[in-house]
C-alpha cells in the first residue's frame, strides 16, 4: 500500500544540510526584521513618510505617482507595493514595512541559489547567515521604505540566475524561454525606472545573458528582451518625455549631483569611500563611524574583489568553447565588476568625502557580491583542516577561518548594538505620536515646520494636519508635496513646531518677540509647540 506524500515534506526532506542549517539561519533574519518592524525600529523619518503619503494617495485612487513627490529620479515602486496594505489594514509604518519584509526573503533566497551554483553549499550558507545578522545601517535600508535598495538587490540575483539558467539550456521550451528573456527585460526595465543606482549590476548582469546567448538576441528572444524593458521602463519614459524643460530626469540628476557639496580632495573622497562608506555599507560599523579595525575591512574587500575577479577571469580562460562552463564564470565575474564599478562611481562623488557617514547608504547594493567577496576567503579556509596540507598552506587558512570568525563577530556587534537602542528609538518614536496628538487635541490643522519633522507628521496624522517646510532661518525649505504648503498658507493660525534649542527655534523666538504676537508655548518632548493667538506668517 502507498501513501501519497505531500509536495511540501518531500521538498524538506530533499534538503541537504546545507539548504536545512541556510533555511533555519534564513528564517531568523526573517523573525527579527519582522520584530524590529512591529516595533517600528529603525526610528521613521519625513523620507520614508513621503513614501507612505505616496502608497496612501496610490490606495485612495488620488494619485498615480511615477517618482517619489519633490523628485524626478527615485521610483515608488515601494509606495505601489504598500498600496493595497493601506486599502487593507490602514496607512501605517507597519504596512507599509511589510513588503519590504518579503523583499528581504526573497533576496535571501536567491542569494543562497546563485552562491549555491557559482561556488559552493555551504558558502550560500553561510552567506544567508550573514545576510541574517544586520546593524541599523544595514536594517534601514533592507525594511525601511528608502527607495530602491531593498527591490533591486533581489532583482539583479533573479536576472543573474535567468542568465545562467538561459545560457546553460537549462529550459528548452521555447515559450518558456521566450518568456525568460522577456522577463529579463522587465526586471531590467523596472530596476531602470525605479533606482538608477542599481545600473552597473544591470550592465554586467546583461553582459552575462551576451555570454550565453548571443545567438538568441538577435532573433526574437531580442525583440521579446526589448518589449519586456520598455513595458518596465515604461513609466520613467512617458514621464520624461511629457515633463517641462529641465525637470526630466537626467537634468534634475545633473542639478543634484552639482550642488550636493564643494568639491573634495581625491584623498578624501577614497578614505571615504573605502575606510568609511565599504565598512558601514556591508554592516560592520556603527552609524556613528567605524573604529580601525572595521575600517580595515574596506582595503580587505578591495583585496579579496580583486582575488575574486582573477578566480573567474582564470575559470572562464579554462573553460575555453564550453558555454555552460563560460556562462558561469561570466556570472562571477559580473559579481565582481558590478561592486567595483559601485565603489569607483561613489568614490567620484563629493559626498564621499564631505559626508561618508550619510551618504554610504548609496553602497548598500555592494551586499549583492557579498558571495564573490568571501569565496576566496572561503577557500583559503577551507585548507585549514586538511592535515595533508602544507604548513604554509594550513596557516593561510587558520588566518582564513580567523577573518570570516572576525567579520561574524563585528556583524553581531553591530546587530547587538542595533537591540540596545530599541527602547531610546521607540521612546523618539512616542514622542512624534504624542505631538501628533496634540496637535489634533489642540484643533490645529496646519503646522510649519523643519523638514525632520513635516512629513513624519502629516503622515501619522493621516493627512489631517498639513505642513509647510521652513529652512533653518524660518525660509520656505523643501516641500515635497506642494497641497500641503498651500493649505498651511490658506490656514487662519498656523501653529509652528520646532526642535528644542535647533536654529530655527532660536530664529522662530526673536521673529515672535518682534511682532508681538502672544502665542501658547507647549513642549512635547524634544519639540516645541507654538500656538499663536492671531494670525502669524514666517518673516519673507
Amino acid at each position: 500500500m502507498s501513501v501519497a506524500v505531500p509536495r511540501a515534506a518531500r521538498r524538506w526532506r530533499a534538503l541537504d544540510r546545507p539548504g536545512a542549517v541556510a533555511l533555519g539561519l534564513g528564517l531568523l533574519g526573517l523573525g527579527y526584521r519582522l520584530a524590529l518592524i512591529l516595533l517600528t525600529v529603525p526610528g521613521s523619518n519625513s523620507d520614508e513618510a513621503t513614501f507612505g503619503l505616496a502608497a496612501l494617495h496610490i490606495a485612495d485612487g488620488r494619485e498615480l505617482p511615477v517618482f517619489l513627490y519633490g523628485q524626478h529620479y527615485m521610483g515608488t515602486v515601494q509606495s505601489y507595493l504598500a498600496a493595497p496594505l493601506f486599502l487593507l489594514f490602514g496607512a501605517g509604518w507597519i504596512p507599509l514595512r511589510i513588503p519590504l519584509l518579503f523583499l528581504y526573503a526573497a533576496f535571501g533566497y536567491l542569494a543562497y541559489r546563485l552562491t549555491r551554483r557559482l561556488y559552493s553549499p555551504w558558502l550560500a550558507t553561510f552567506t544567508v547567515g550573514i545576510l541574517a545578522l544586520g546593524g541599523e545601517r544595514v536594517i534601514r535600508d533592507q525594511i525601511t521604505a528608502v527607495g530602491g535598495r531593498p527591490e533591486v538587490k533581489p532583482a539583479v540575483l533573479g536576472l543573474l540566475l535567468i542568465a545562467l539558467a538561459l545560457g546553460r539550456r537549462r529550459d528548452r521550451g521555447r515559450l518558456r524561454t521566450l518568456g525568460l528573456f522577456g522577463l529579463f527585460g522587465l526586471v531590467t526595465g523596472l530596476c531602470v525606472w525605479d533606482d538608477w543606482l542599481v545600473l552597473p549590476y544591470l550592465v554586467v548582469a546583461f553582459g552575462v545573458l551576451l555570454v550565453g546567448c548571443w545567438r538568441d538576441l538577435l532573433g526574437p528572444a531580442g525583440a521579446v528582451l526589448v518589449a519586456g524593458f520598455l513595458l518596465g521602463v515604461a513609466p520613467l519614459l512617458v514621464d520624461n518625455l511629457t515633463a517641462p524643460a529641465g525637470q526630466d530626469s537626467i537634468s534634475v540628476l545633473r542639478q543634484v549631483s552639482e550642488g550636493e557639496a564643494e568639491a573634495t580632495p581625491g584623498t578624501a573622497r577614497l578614505h571615504g569611500a573605502l575606510l568609511v562608506g565599504i565598512p558601514l555599507a556591508t554592516g560592520l560599523c556603527r552609524p556613528e563611524g567605524c573604529d580601525a579595525v572595521e575600517m580595515s575591512w574596506g582595503g580587505l574587500y578591495l583585496a579579496l574583489l580583486l582575488a575574486a575577479g582573477v578566480l573567474a577571469v582564470v575559470g572562464l580562460v579554462r573553460a575555453g568553447a564550453s558555454t555552460p562552463a563560460r556562462v558561469g564564470y561570466a556570472a562571477q565575474l559580473a559579481l565582481v565588476l558590478g561592486a567595483a564599478l559601485t565603489v569607483a562611481a561613489y568614490a567620484r562623488s563629493s559626498l564621499a568625502g564631505s559626508a561618508p557617514l550619510a551618504s554610504a547608504r548609496y553602497l548598500s547594493i555592494l551586499q549583492i557580491s557579498l558571495p564573490a567577496v568571501l569565496w576566496p576567503l572561503w577557500l583559503v579556509a577551507r585548507r585549514a583542516g586538511q592535515l595533508a596540507a602544507g604548513p604554509l598552506t594550513r596557516l593561510a587558512g587558520i588566518v582564513g577561518t580567523a577573518l570570516l570568525a572576525l567579520l561574524v563577530v563585528l556583524l553581531l556587534g553591530t546587530t547587538g548594538h542595533l537591540l540596545g537602542e530599541i527602547g531610546t528609538i521607540r521612546a523618539e518614536e512616542g514622542q512624534q505620536r504624542q505631538l501628533a496628538r496634540t496637535l489634533e487635541r489642540a484643533g490645529v490643522s496646519a503646522v510649519y515646520a523643519e523638514y525632520w519633522t513635516c512629513n513624519r507628521l502629516v503622515f501619522v496624522t493621516r493627512e489631517r494636519v498639513a505642513c509647510a517646510v521652513l529652512g533653518e532661518d524660518l525660509r520656505p525649505g523643501q516641500d515635497r508635496y506642494p497641497a500641503y504648503p498651500r493649505r498651511v498658507r490658506a490656514a487662519d493660525r498656523p501653529a509652528f513646531v520646532f526642535e528644542a534649542g535647533a536654529p530655527a527655534d532660536a530664529a522662530f523666538q526673536a521673529h515672535l518677540r518682534r511682532s508681538g504676537v502672544p502665542a501658547r508655548v507647549t513642549r512635547v518632548g524634544r519639540h516645541i509647540v507654538y500656538l499663536p493667538e492671531s494670525t502669524l506668517r514666517p518673516p519673507g
